[in-house]
C-alpha cells in the first residue's frame, strides 16, 4: 500500500518511515501542508492512507484535512497531541476517517491504518475474494451480511456479525479489545469491554462453535479456523 507521511520533522518521518517500509508500506514524505496536497494531484494519486500530523509549518492540520477531503476520497488519519474529546470531535467532523494521539504504540497506529483501508476497500466495492469468507462449516457473505453454518442461516445483530466478519478477515491474528472496539463500536475501550465480552459469548453460543473464537488472556481476541 501507498502512504503519504505529512511529517513537519524530518528525525520523526525517517524514523517512523523506516518502521512503516518494514510492514510493506510504500511511504511518501511530505514536509507540509502544501506539499501533502500537491503530492494527491491527481485525485488521491493512489495513495491508501494519509497520515497526517496537525503540527505543520505552513499550514492549520485541520485546514490541511478539511482541503485533502474537498479534492480526494483517500481515507486521513490524523496525528495529534490533543487529546481532548472536542478537538478529535472537530478533526472528524472534517473528515478524518481516524486519528491517533502521541505518543501512541506503533502497533495501533498500524492497526489504525489497515482498519480504515479495510472499510474504504469494502465501502467502494472492492475486496474480491473477501466478499465471501469460508472457514470450515461457516460461510460468511460480507455484502448481504449472511451467516450460515452448515448451510443453515445463523441470525446475528449488526454488531455481531461486524465482529465475527473483523475476525474472521484475518484468522489466527489476535485482535486487541481496544482494536475491536473502535473498528466495531466505533469509540473507545471505557466502559465498552463487558459489552464486547457479551457479543462474543453470544456469537460463540449462536454459532455453537465456542472454540472458534479464543480469548487470548490479557490481550484480545482471535479467531480459529477449524481444522487448523
Amino acid at each position: 500500500m501507498r502512504l503519504l507521511l505529512v511529517e513537519d520533522d524530518n528525525h520523526v518521518a525517517a524514523a517512523l518511515s523506516a518502521v512503516l517500509a518494514r510492514h510493506g508500506f510504500d511511504v511518501t514524505h511530505a514536509r507540509s501542508g502544501e506539499e501533502a496536497l500537491q503530492a494527491l494531484v491527481p485525485e488521491g494519486n493512489g495513495f491508501g492512507v494519509v497520515l497526517l500530523d496537525l503540527g505543520l509549518p505552513d499550514q492549520d492540520g485541520y485546514e490541511v484535512c478539511g482541503k485533502i477531503r474537498k479534492r480526494s476520497s483517500t481515507p486521513v488519519i490524523m496525528v495529534t497531541a490533543r487529546s481532548d474529546v472536542r478537538s478529535r470531535i472537530h478533526g472528524l467532523n472534517l473528515g478524518a476517517d481516524d486519528y491517533v494521539v502521541k505518543p501512541y504504540d506503533t502497533g495501533e497506529l498500524l492497526a489504525r491504518i489497515h482498519a480504515v483501508s479495510r472499510r474504504t476497500a469494502h465501502e467502494d466495492g472492492q475486496g474480491g475474494a473477501d466478499t465471501e469468507l469460508r472457514l470450515g462449516p461457516v460461510h460468511i457473505e460480507l455484502p448481504t451480511r449472511r451467516v450460515s453454518v452448515d448451510g443453515s442461516t445463523i441470525q446475528l445483530t449488526r454488531k455481531e456479525f461486524d465482529l465475527l466478519a473483523l475476525l474472521a478477515q484475518r484468522p489466527g491474528v489476535v485482535f486487541r479489545r481496544e482494536q475491536i472496539i473502535s473498528e466495531v463500536w466505533r469509540t473507545s475501550w471505557e466502559g465498552t469491554g463487558r459489552t464486547l465480552e457479551v457479543h462474543v459469548a453470544s456469537l460463540r453460543a449462536k454459532l455453537r462453535m465456542p472454540a472458534l473464537i479464543e480469548t487470548v488472556r490479557g490481550v484480545g481476541y482471535r479467531l480459529v479456523a477449524p481444522g487448523s
